[in-house]
Parts: structure tokens; C-alpha cells; sequence
């Protein structure tokens, strides 16, 4: 029998890498997932729909919210964003562990509804880091850029809430951290006795 997966929240300020260490994790961990989000924000260059978001209109995402087809939703920038519960429930039942890249207005909706899931949170070294980040993707205006430092303040302050925070100075090093904490959930003992249950029989028989 395979173990049920755990749900992972990753959340962080808007620069601090969050994105670019979740794909380098997933290409190093075949049982790792990430949960492909329902937007209707513009799809920005190199993305894909269906793989980066599910790019929806506005009424399509409000007639899904209006039948309770999202575990979370949230409003960000002036975008909405939500998570789709069918799919997230039949991944971990498959036995993948699922990460949802959410903000931590999404992150509290979650933790009520599944308790069980492990939350971390991802911080860049200083403000200034953060702001050259913004500034070298080259995507968005002076204005936009201030308004998301501001933005990234409040959001900082709430990492008391997740159960893991990571630095992302070096990313090497930061990607090392995330895989430690993966390896260690899947190495407890509720989820090892799941996973090898007859082993286990046999030992003690």
C-alpha cells in the first residue's frame, strides 16, 4: 500500500525565488507535485497554460468559486487565484506529495481545512536583495515594483505562522534546506509503517 501524500504550503514575497527553488525541488524528487492554480491574471512571457496556471476569465473563476470547486481562493494585485480541491485530494490520495505555491491569506484558509498539512515560508536575505530581484526580471514598472516591496513587508510578517522558514541568500544552500525538510517528512513513522507495512509484519512476526 503507498503511503497518502503530504500537502506542502510554500509561500513568499513576491522576488524571493520562491518559484525557481519549488522547480529546481520538483526536478529532484519524483514524488513531488506542484498544484497548478486557476488565475485571471494576464499570462506573462515564457508561461504555459495549464502548467505555470489554469488562465481563466473572471466569470469563469467567480461560477467555479460559486460551486465550491476551490479548497482556497484569494485576491492578489487586483488577480484572482484558487486551488482546485478535486484535484489536490486525488493527488495525495495517489500517494504524491503536493506543493501549493500560495500567499498566506491562502495558507490560513488551508491550515483550517487540512491542519495536517506542513507550511514553509520563504524569505529573501534583505529588502535590498528583494528589491534587485524585482528589478531584474524585468517585468514590471517602477511603480509596480514599489508597490510589491510594500506589499512584501506585510507579507514577511507572517512567517511566525509556518511551521519551516528558509533564507534564500545562497540558493544552493536554500534548495539543500527545502530538501532536508521533504526527505524528513517522508522519512516519519506514520508514513514509513503506511508505506512498508508488510515489511514491517514480517519483522516482528
Amino acid at each position: 500500500m503507498s503511503a497518502t501524500g503530504t500537502l506542502y504550503i510554500v509561500s513568499a514575497p513576491s522576488g524571493a525565488g520562491k518559484t525557481s527553488l519549488v522547480k529546481a525541488l520538483v526536478d529532484t524528487q519524483q514524488q513531488v507535485r506542484v498544484s497548478v492554480s486557476h488565475t485571471t491574471r494576464a499570462m506573462r512571457p515564457g508561461e504555459v497554460d495549464g502548467v505555470n496556471y489554469h488562465f481563466v476569465t473572471r466569470e469563469d473563476f467567480l461560477e467555479r468559486l460559486e460551486h465550491n470547486e476551490f479548497l482556497e481562493h484569494a485576491e492578489v494585485f487586483g488577480n484572482l487565484y484558487g486551488t482546485s480541491q478535486r484535484w489536490l485530494e486525488q493527488t495525495l490520495e495517489e500517494g504524491y506529495d503536493l506543493i501549493l505555491e500560495i500567499d498566506w491569506q491562502g495558507a490560513q484558509q488551508v491550515r483550517r481545512l487540512m491542519p495536517q498539512a506542513r507550511s514553509i515560508f520563504i524569505l529573501p536575505p534583505t529588502q535590498d536583495a528583494l528589491r534587485q530581484r524585482l528589478t531584474n526580471r524585468g517585468q514590471d514598472s517602477d511603480e509596480i515594483i514599489e508597490r510589491r516591496m510594500r506589499e512584501a513587508v506585510s507579507e514577511m510578517s507572517h512567517y511566525v505562522e509556518y511551521d519551516y522558514l528558509v533564507i534564500n541568500d545562497d540558493f544552493a544552500h536554500a534548495l539543500a534546506d527545502l530538501q532536508a525538510i521533504f526527505r524528513a517528512n517522508q522519512l516519519r513513522q506514520a508514513t514509513q509503517q503506511q508505506r512498508y507495512g508488510s515489511l514491517l509484519s514480517r519483522l516482528l512476526a
